[in-house]
């Protein structure tokens, strides 16, 4: 019982992060990176060491180490490319073993082959394959999924809605040619206008080279006057088509 107990393996004095299982998320056709943290609660130094049941399937940086008390260390899982089959199931599993460094530590390597069994402690992880391309197909499958009930919905609602949306994209139409037809309109009138403006510039420039109370210049007066029915034409159409605009958006 005594030679039993003194064998017993002590408890992990590290804190793993993630416990028990290494994830890796897919596709697998590169280099695939988790994290494995860990962190020291103790008031001791700790020596580390990272194993592996594929050591060839996977690449672990850094592998081994001393952490400090209170501290942390994340150590990079590499799993390398491969063909991934769902089928298999993952048999790979990695082993995280620990010991209370000695005082004065100098070399680690030294340390591992002096431990003895009744100071070591380990904890063991597996490791599992997740392709993200399933979940996205299950995700897809279930968007489509509320379509039909929205095309039943509609089924079993009243039936003179469709009848009510064809004479609104109807009436839609006509004020669409009438704002068209009235836009055509007020692009005459602006052609118009410039053409009044240009006159009006031409007659201003002969009223200058004539006196003032000429005959010249009364009828610059005159077709001033006369322009400005055609003005308020104008902006009345401009008026017009911005409302018919603003009400069929």
């Amino acid at each position: 019982m005594a030679a039993a107990g003194s064998l017993a393996k002590h408890e992990q004095i590290l804190v793993l992060d993630p416990p028990t299982d290494l994830k890796f998320k897919g596709p697998f056709t590169d280099v695939v990176t988790t994290n494995l943290k860990l962190r020291n609660p103790s008031d001791r130094k700790v020596c580390f060491k990272v194993k592996t049941t594929a050591p060839r399937r996977y690449c672990v940086r850094p592998n081994s180490g001393i952490i400090d008390p209170g501290s942390s260390v994340i150590v990079s899982v590499m799993l390398q490319p491969f063909d991934y089959d769902p089928n298999e199931k993952s048999k790979h599993k990695f082993m995280v073993q620990t010991t209370y460094a000695p005082p004065n530590i100098s070399d680690l390597e030294a340390v591992w082959k002096e431990a003895k069994p009744d100071e070591l402690m380990d904890s063991k992880l597996r490791c599992v394959f997740e392709m993200p391309n399933e979940n996205d197909k299950l995700n897809d499958i279930d968007a489509s999924k509320p379509a039909p009930v929205l095309n039943t919905s509609k089924q079993d609602g009243p039936m003179p809605k469709p009848h009510s949306v064809s004479l609104n994209d109807t009436e839609t139409r006509k004020l669409v040619e009438e704002c068209k037809r009235l836009q055509a309109e007020v692009m005459k009138l602006t052609d118009e206008n410039q053409h009044l403006r240009d006159e009006g510039l031409r007659l201003r420039k002969v009223a200058h080279s004539d006196k003032s109370g000429s005959p010249t210049a009364l009828a610059l007066r005159d077709n001033g006057s006369n322009s400005l029915p055609s003005l308020l034409v104008v902006i009345a159409a401009i008026f017009i088509g911005f409302f018919l605009g603003k009400f069929i958006l």
